[in-house]
């Protein structure tokens, strides 16, 4: 259809710098003569497009134009606000504040009190968050080395790294890229990072993979756990994994089965539930809580 070729177009020529007639009849599959009509009929529309002759000549919008209503449904354009709005929740800069204002200006209804997509990516943790993210970002838009020390379960230590994404999951932010110590991709939980620094030392791209998410990647190996839970922690075992991970006994208690993939976090998150839980599977969890138990007693039998 027309409208949606002419929609086509506009969005190409909002994306790149210049365009020629037969690069645009090529991707839509018409002729130069069909590109020719439509420049012209988006001529009419107000669309502002530049046409130049010669070499390294094409068509384009004129500079600083700006995305209208016509371009973005409504709905469109809240979906991106609300975005927007989840990364200024952990931006100490407010840019996205101020981008979201150029967005919206001639366009005031699509910000109202009817948003019904509210995204707070932030945490407990915002003030320390966010100038460690500001210096990532600054990091890897220039593509100067970070710095920083790291705390992690083997120990602590100064590193160094080429950064390439911010990433957000979990419900927590981490960073990934190459890790000069390592020498491979490493994933770096900003929480953990401290004296984080932007290096005056650059460094070329590499061809980056996708940043690895699975749980293997960054808590390798699998714990089959086995345990009876009382009833009362249910809505705590869906919130973890879902309302198909245990089993309801004749008896009323919840019979847990899962796989976990770290043994220190397994013992914190068992212990978080103090008598609500027994642990029935593996052998070696079972002893590390006694084992915990009997060193708090001595500790709070003393007082």
């Amino acid at each position: 259809m027309k409208v949606d070729r002419l929609v086509g177009i506009l969005a190409l020529l909002l994306q790149k710098d210049i365009m020629t007639a037969p690069e645009l009849a090529e991707h839509f599959e018409v002729s130069r003569r069909t590109i020719n009509r439509d420049i012209e009929s988006l001529c009419k529309a107000g669309i502002p497009i530049c046409t130049r002759q010669g070499i390294n000549g094409g068509i384009s919008i004129m500079e600083d134009y700006r995305l209208e209503k016509t371009l973005l449904s409504t709905r469109e354009m809240r979906e991106i606000l609300a975005g927007l709005r989840g990364l200024d929740s952990v931006s100490g800069s407010g840019y996205y504040a101020r981008l979201m204002e150029k967005l919206c200006v001639g366009s005031s209804a699509f910000v109202n009190g009817r948003d019904y997509i509210w995204i707070d990516l932030s945490s407990w943790y915002k003030g320390s968050l966010a100038p460690k993210i500001e210096e990532i970002q600054t990091a890897i838009e220039s593509r100067k080395l970070l710095y920083f020390r790291y705390y992690g379960p083997r120990g602590e230590g100064d590193r160094s790294m080429e950064p390439y994404y911010l990433v957000f999951r979990w419900s927590s932010w981490y960073v990934w890229g190459w890790c000069s110590k390592r020498e491979d991709f490493r994933l770096f939980k900003l929480n953990r990072m401290e004296s984080v620094k932007v290096s005056e030392q650059g460094f070329a791209d590499r061809e980056v993979p996708a940043p690895s998410f699975s749980d293997e990647s960054v808590f390798p190996g699998g714990i089959p756990v086995k345990a009876l839970f009382s009833p009362e922690v249910k809505w705590r075992l869906i919130e973890n994994f879902g309302p198909h991970c245990y089993t309801e006994q004749e008896d009323g208690l919840l019979l847990f089965r899962e796989e976990y993939t770290n043994v220190d976090h397994l013992l914190s998150w068992l212990m978080g539930f103090g008598d609500k839980v027994r642990v029935l599977e593996p052998a070696s969890v079972r002893e590390s809580l006694l084992h915990m138990a009997e060193n708090m007693i001595r500790i709070y039998g003393r007082e």
